[in-house]
């Protein structure tokens, strides 16, 4: 668990609105803008109804929420993130330690499940994440900084800040209803 102040949240404005009000309908992205917004990070390990090991990502702001849920696809060798509240985008990681020892996170081609839909979302339609994340000793506190791109409209969304942690025991306290995705999808 962390809590947290996104020091900035941006967006490229009037072209990424309607995809930004879609998204946020099922927590896929932060519609709101802002500077010193604050946070909560909630990372929960547990199996999921087809027994895969699953990790929570989900990050609530003042107005919104983004939903990721992770799982390793052992067929592919890969982390898969399955995005929003109905995982009904998909996306591969590709994950890297930085100089600093941080993680590092960029997302692969997305595909669409939405009913019987299971597509390759266009590059022209799509963002690609890159995602890093490190401890930063001089303040104590972790740095988190995300860009969104896209290939035709360059940076379109993004936030930074930092956060502290507090770990829960999940063997005792169990998982929240609230971070599990409404809907899981087995499909890569």
């Amino acid at each position: 668990m962390g809590t947290g102040v996104m020091h900035r949240v941006w967006n490229a404005g009037l072209v990424v609105q309607p995809f930004l009000a879609l998204g946020r309908r099922r927590n896929i992205l932060v519609a709101e803008t802002g500077h010193d917004l604050p946070f909560r990070i909630e990372n929960y390990p547990y199996a999921d109804s087809y027994g895969r090991e699953t990790v929570t990502f989900v990050r609530t702001f003042p107005h919104s929420r983004f939903d990721a849920t992770m799982i390793y696809d052992e067929t592919r060798a890969q982390v898969l993130d399955y995005l929003g509240s109905h995982q009904h985008i998909a996306a591969p990681l590709q994950l890297a330690v930085d100089d600093r020892g941080g993680l590092v996170i960029r997302s692969g081609r997305q595909r669409l499940l939405e009913g019987p839909l299971a597509v390759r979302i266009p590059s022209a339609a799509t963002g690609t994440a890159v995602v890093s994340e490190h401890y930063d000793d001089r303040i104590g506190r972790f740095r988190i900084g995300v860009t969104v791109s896209n290939p035709l409209l360059g940076r379109i969304f993004g936030y930074w800040g930092t956060f502290t942690a507090a770990y829960v025991d999940v063997a005792e306290h169990g998982v929240p209803a609230s971070v599990r995705p409404r809907r899981e999808d087995a499909r890569r």
